[in-house]
């Protein structure tokens, strides 16, 4: 669609279709002045005589038959097959025997969800928010992490490897797990984590009041938070951190998409920092943690 004050939009149309059909223009001389052709300018004025203002306006594509279009029938078996077994256009096509480009451009004509939109259990579009304002709510979670062991572990040696060192004597291949407490804003996607030794009720209210000192510092004040029912959070000591001024929220049981920014916060955690390349230690890993924070805070992607 051009726009409305470019030149021989319908308001130069309804122009030069004035000239020649009101005042009486020649088509050729009409032509010159607007410089379009003369079966432009005839075609213009054609309009205007049989359809007026309206007749200026730009027409549909579509064309007036199309006999190679989809038929009906099939595509009601496409839209069924779609909306009761979620499949996507390559298995909707290789069950009906048609290219998955058809059932593509079927789904696409109806305006069908993607499946990546849709709740995998129930089917329906998944509904996102986003408060207004930064600080309207801040989402707040903790991921456990398995610590690498010293010398890599089984992403660089083998699952077998290191059970046992040159003595014969068992090592210890396990050495415990960090917990990364995450807080992350709404609105801006701002993140603050830290990597602490355990998620008990006294490490968990320690976090959030240094997290709501770093909201404050980057001028972000928080006026709800959202956590899970985890027993460090429904806590005496987790409420005294959040202080009078701060609305505490909590999730349904069995529902971490309520939660579900934070919850996409540590999966790009995981596949960017955590899993992106195999660390020969835990110290490793964790120095390399504060450069990503920061990427991830302040970077574009």
């Amino acid at each position: 669609m051009s726009h409305p004050n470019a030149f021989l939009a319908p308001k130069g149309r309804l122009q030069l279709a004035r000239c020649i059909v009101e005042d009486g223009w020649p088509l050729r001389r009409a032509a010159e002045r607007f410089q379009v052709s003369v079966p432009t300018a005839a075609r213009w004025a054609g309009r205007y005589r049989e359809y007026g203002v309206n007749g200026m306006e730009d027409r549909p594509s579509r064309p007036l038959r199309s006999p190679s279009r989809t038929p009906q029938r099939r595509e009601r078996r496409i839209i069924g097959l779609r909306v009761n077994r979620r499949w996507g256009p390559a298995r909707i096509g290789y069950l009906l025997g048609i290219q998955p480009s058809t059932v593509h451009k079927v789904l696409s004509r109806f305006r069908l969800a993607k499946l990546s939109w849709l709740d995998r259990a129930t089917g329906r579009v998944i509904r996102r928010y986003e408060h207004e304002k930064p600080g309207d709510m801040i989402h707040v979670d903790i991921k456990k992490l398995g610590r690498i062991p010293d010398g890599g572990g089984h992403r660089v040696m083998d699952r077998a490897a290191g059970k046992k060192n040159k003595t014969g004597t068992a090592t210890n291949r396990r050495p415990g797990y960090a917990y990364l407490h995450n807080a992350v804003d709404d609105h801006s996607r701002l993140a603050y984590t830290e990597i602490l030794e355990d998620e008990k009720k006294e490490t968990a209210a320690g976090f959030w009041e240094r997290a709501n000192e770093a909201f404050n510092a980057a001028g972000i004040t928080v006026k709800r938070v959202l956590t899970d029912n985890g027993s460090c959070y429904r806590s005496y000591a987790f409420k005294d951190a959040l202080g009078p001024d701060i609305t505490h929220k909590r999730t349904r049981p069995y529902r971490p998409q309520t939660n579900g920014k934070v919850e996409r916060f540590n999966r790009t955690m995981l596949e960017e920092w955590a899993y992106a390349r195999p660390y020969i230690s835990e110290a490793e890993r964790v120095a390399a943690f504060p450069t990503w924070l920061h990427d991830y805070n302040h970077c574009e992607s």
